[in-house]
């Protein structure tokens, strides 16, 4: 059975990113559309991770989010 959100450890990493895609990501989190910078770039990541898993069945290569 997969974990859920508050039984998953998160790793925290860094990255560097321009000031102006900063400034995007504040403007989503002050209106609301994400609750902080962390979960917008989760989000980000597991859609990105998911297309491309896609993309791999469709090519026939192995699944990227395997029991996802």
């Amino acid at each position: 059975m997969p974990k859920t959100k508050s039984e998953e450890k998160m790793i925290l990493i860094s990255v560097h990113i321009p000031r102006q895609m900063l400034e995007e990501l504040d403007e989503l989190v002050r209106r609301g559309v994400f609750p902080s910078r962390s979960e917008a770039i989760r989000v980000a990541i597991r859609d990105l991770l998911l297309r491309e898993s896609a993309r791999g069945v469709e090519q026939g290569s192995g699944m990227l989010m395997s029991g996802r």
